[in-house]
């Protein structure tokens, strides 16, 4: 299927395209708004607050999550931070140098005015939060703090403690509570998204599933807005809740959404690192406890001692050795691939030598041990709680490990995918981020779209659209339906004798080993080798059992697995595809003698657009070039 891309980015300077586009928009009237319904897949910070949004503008909304509440999304999970231009710190921020940072941070393959648009809109963020009254961290005078995150020399990153995730999906969850209380928000938990309702080329509804009864039912609106995440469990092990998944925007890519850079994913330096085969997650560790902890390793391989024996002289504190000007707070692409060359080297730690040091016994002797509980409190009794040692007296074992997904569906300016009233929201889309997310960016982007720019653009689009006249018994919402019923009994009746999780666990040991923190042309080959063998195993030998009337959380693993089977092909080719490396997109044959990505910018600026050929036999790419008129292009260094 050859796609046409429109960013429909708008004309004039940089710094006016989004307020000259909000003022040239189409507009739907008050009144007009009630008639119009909307659906929101996902309740995390881009979902909660999209679908709060809408209810308050009067649209008639439906919002579907997968757990039991809307308080259980992912986006709870997120510690650190949330990045904004408000220059509280008087060191030089501004909104130019955030989209500077974020720019140069995701090695030059983003838009330039989609970032410029986030940066804009994050000064407002931290606003609309406080009105809420989410308790950001306050200076003892009473003004908001502020800490610094990777890939920034200014201080702008807002936090609340080691949890500023779950204090910002709590403003988001209240706003959307009120809206449900007012009856303009219907809200559904423990509801599966399982396939799009397309009819006339427009995307108009969901079909779901029920978790709790197994009830399949179809809604329809007049557009629909996916906020559900990304897909990091494509490698099991990630810092991801296991539930996580690519389904739905899988599903709107079968119907014909392109999907911009897939292999585009990110791996975080601070993870717990794998202590055994038993595990089916990893822990996160925020990259704020890189402001005051020192990353290092010994200089001796082997060094079995304990930690606090080694002496300074016999310490390598690699980051602050190789990126002087950024140490410890390098970006997390740069960061994760040298903790991997030391470990690679056999200077690694732990059990099992796939781990560096980060050392909170500076700041401490500087600081004292009640300023660092302050600050990452309950970031050091959650590490002491899985790892039974103490971060106050004994270094951190931390180990990168899959964390968040820069690529996902195409967005143009207006967040609208390739299919007309099918919209795409937070870590779902592709649009801000390009190789590699700058930390304390994805809770900013999440509430930017949600609050203060999916609001206006999905007017555009209703303005141009009669609302309702769909019924669920159109017969392309029964043909939604039917696919839906016949898929899980496909999966109900795989009478194997492995569990799904075997399968899962197979896929993702592949995808860490050829498509993970590094990437190889033979490596990448065998992948797309072996993944159709894997697949064709899976629907042979797995098992799941019970039924499809009641909760069952084989079936659930079995359609998430199933497209994850299908996802990571994409991954892979994609990542064959680019013959260079950029962010965390690091193909060994690409790079410069000192180790660092060497990107391709004659031939590879560009967006890569994938979508399924028109006789199904694989997948066609078309390229949306990158172009900076604002930024020069350069060799991205923190050195």
């Amino acid at each position: 299927m050859n796609l046409t891309l429109d960013a429909k980015i708008p004309s004039g300077p940089l710094e006016q395209k989004w307020q000259k586009h909000k003022a040239t928009m189409k507009l739907v009237s008050p009144a007009n708004k009630r008639k119009y319904s909307v659906i929101v897949v996902g309740s995390g910070l881009a979902g909660a607050s999209a679908a709060a949004s809408f209810g308050e503008l009067g649209y008639k909304v439906k919002c579907f999550c997968f757990q039991d509440s809307p308080r259980r999304a992912h986006s709870i999970a997120a510690q650190g931070g949330i990045n904004a231009a408000k220059n509280y710190q008087n060191d030089g921020d501004s909104v130019y140098r955030l989209f500077y940072d974020t720019i140069k941070g995701g090695d030059f393959r983003a838009r330039e005015a989609n970032v410029y648009r986030l940066a804009e809109l994050s000064v407002n963020i931290i606003d609309q939060c406080v009105a809420q009254g989410v308790p950001f961290a306050r200076e003892y005078g009473g003004l908001l703090s502020n800490r610094s995150f990777g890939g920034a020399q200014v201080s702008r990153t807002f936090y609340a403690k080691g949890q500023t995730g779950q204090q910002l999906l709590l403003g988001a969850y209240a706003a959307l509570n009120r809206q449900i209380h007012d009856r303009t928000v219907e809200m559904h938990t423990s509801t599966e998204m399982l396939d799009l309702i397309i009819s006339d080329g427009r995307c108009r509804g969901v079909v779901t599933r029920n978790l709790r009864t197994g009830a399949i039912s179809s809604h329809v609106a007049d557009a629909v807005v996916l906020a559900t995440g990304g897909y990091s469990n494509v490698f099991f092990l990630s810092t991801s809740a296991k539930g996580c998944n690519v389904t739905s925007i899988w599903r709107a890519y079968r119907h014909g959404a392109g999907m911009a850079n897939p292999c585009f994913t990110q791996i975080h330096p601070t993870s717990i690192p794998v202590s055994g085969e038993y595990q089916s997650k990893l822990t996160l560790m925020s990259e704020s406890l890189r402001n005051d902890g020192r990353v290092w390793v010994p200089k001796n391989k082997g060094d079995k001692r304990d930690p606090r024996e080694i002496p300074e002289s016999e310490r390598d504190y690699y980051l602050e050795r190789r990126y002087p000007s950024f140490g410890n707070l390098s970006p997390r692409d740069i960061a994760s691939r040298a903790a991997k060359e030391r470990c690679d080297a056999g200077f690694g730690v732990g059990p099992m030598g796939l781990g560096v040091y980060l050392d909170f016994a500076d700041a401490i002797s500087r600081l004292g041990k009640t300023a660092i509980e302050a600050r990452y409190g309950n970031l050091f009794d959650m590490y002491a709680n899985i790892t039974g040692e103490d971060p106050y007296s004994t270094p951190m074992r931390i180990y990168p490990a899959p964390h968040y997904t820069m690529g996902g569906l195409w967005v143009d300016y207006n967040l609208m995918t390739t299919i007309p009233g099918l919209f795409a929201a937070g870590e779902a889309n592709f649009s801000d981020h390009g190789a590699n997310r700058l930390g304390a960016s994805a809770l900013m982007q999440g509430l930017a779209d949600g609050y203060f720019v999916i609001p206006y653009t999905i007017g555009d689009y209703l303005a141009t659209q009669k609302p309702g006249g769909m019924s669920t018994e159109h017969p392309d919402v029964r043909a939604a339906e039917e696919r839906v019923n016949k898929r899980v009994a496909t999966f109900l009746s795989m009478n194997g004798r492995k569990p799904v999780d075997h399968y899962h666990r197979l896929l993702g040991r592949l995808m860490w080993d050829k498509c993970g923190m590094s990437r190889t042309e033979a490596g990448l080959k065998e992948a797309l080798q072996r993944i159709p063998e894997m697949r064709d195993e899976f629907y042979k030998n797995a098992f799941v059992g019970g039924s499809g009337a009641d909760l069952n959380q084989e079936l659930e693993k079995a359609g998430r697995v199933a497209d994850f089977f299908e996802f990571a092909e994409l991954m892979c080719l994609d990542a064959l595809n680019r013959n260079e490396s950029c962010g965390g997109h690091f193909r060994e044959e690409y790079q410069t003698e000192d180790g660092e990505a060497l990107r391709n910018d004659q031939d590879y600026c560009y967006s890569a657009v994938w979508s399924q050929k028109t006789d199904g036999s694989g997948h066609e790419v078309t390229k949306e070039p990158l172009e900076f008129e604002n930024i020069k292009l350069a060799t991205r260094s923190y050195k």
